[in-house]
């Protein structure tokens, strides 16, 4: 398995669609999260992204901090954070407050997507949004390598037009409330998520840093998926290097310089990082949780643990639960 589908599987992504909404032109609105059913879900959430999926017709995003996005049919817009932004066919209106909206349409009706009609009676733009929470231990290498907002296309390719498809299909069920449709929407939301990451690490240009150049890279890329695939085992930088078909110094370099630290400190960080997910959804004993993942003592497990997340496993539970208990993401 390559690491981009190891961290894709390890983060537990967790979908659902909120909104079918219809915009005609003009239009403009100055969207914010946080629909009531949409927070209900989210209570406990460690991390959360949003998207707008546009079905059909075209619109402009501009963020907080003046940045505009050009979005087409079949685009995904996804922010790796709650960003306050507003869309439309024109930006130089005076954009309309979805909330306001939303509530109202929320109110309205039984089912879990709400329907939105908005504008001013024009062409036809078509979006459909959803949210997906995960987990913000294992998935910060992803999504640290992320613009807050990201536009990808979604037009090409064997799975676009099953996406579009499937949607349309879990959209409809929804409104008609048939049994299921929630079920299949949330699932659709962690498949087009995982799509886009595909195809925004396939249209990357050459050379760059980070994280996703890693995995792209053939050696470096290697390298991290052997680390993803077998967390527990007592790796060395000869062996890792040999498998990734490099010398020892000549992949310590590349991985730095791509990834941003060495081999074996960015082993250690995976490792915690799953060893926190594992205290939070689990009630393993530290000591299980630090044998399963390569630690050789509790002792030594507890001291790596606090250096990382600056308080101890025990801590990290107990605060992680408490968190859930209020609903706090």
């Amino acid at each position: 398995m390559d690491a981009l589908s190891d961290v894709l599987k390890s983060v537990r992504l967790e979908g659902a669609v909120y909104l079918n909404a219809e915009f005609t032109a003009p239009w403009c609105v100055a969207a914010k999260f946080g629909l009531a059913t949409a927070r209900a879900k989210l209570a406990g959430a460690d991390r959360v992204l949003y998207f707008h999926y546009l079905a059909e017709g075209a619109c402009r995003v501009r963020l907080a901090g003046g940045e505009v996005h050009e979005a087409a049919a079949r685009d995904l817009v996804i922010f790796m954070r709650e960003e306050p932004h507003v869309m439309g066919s024109d930006l130089q209106l005076a954009p309309v407050e979805t909330a306001s909206l939303l509530d109202v349409q929320a109110a309205r009706g039984a089912t879990d997507v709400v329907q939105l009609r908005h504008g001013g009676g024009g062409a036809a733009t078509r979006v459909v949004c959803g949210y997906l929470a995960c987990d913000r231990t294992i998935s910060r290498m992803l999504f640290d390598a992320l613009p807050v907002a990201l536009v990808v296309p979604m037009r090409e390719g064997p799975a676009a037009g099953m996406l579009q498809e499937l949607l349309r299909l879990g959209v409809s069920e929804s409104t008609a409330s048939r049994p299921g449709a929630e079920s299949l929407l949330a699932k659709l939301s962690e498949l087009m998520f995982v799509e886009a990451m595909r195809v925004h690490l396939a249209s990357l240009p050459p050379g760059g840093q980070g994280w996703l150049a890693g995995v792209r890279d053939a050696h470096v890329g290697r390298a991290l998926s052997l680390l993803h695939a077998d967390p527990k085992r007592e790796w060395t930088l000869d062996e890792l290097a040999r498998e990734a078909a490099l010398s020892r110094s000549a992949l310590s370099e590349r991985f730095a310089s791509l990834v941003g630290e060495p081999p074996m400190q960015y082993l250690t960080r995976w490792r915690l990082g799953l060893a926190a997910a594992a205290l939070r959804s689990s009630d393993r004993s530290i000591a299980r949780i630090a044998e399963e993942f390569g630690y050789e003592s509790e002792s030594a497990f507890n001291r790596a643990f606090k250096r990382e997340f600056e308080v101890p496993p025990a801590t990290w539970r107990r605060r992680s639960a408490s968190a859930e208990k209020r609903g706090v993401a």
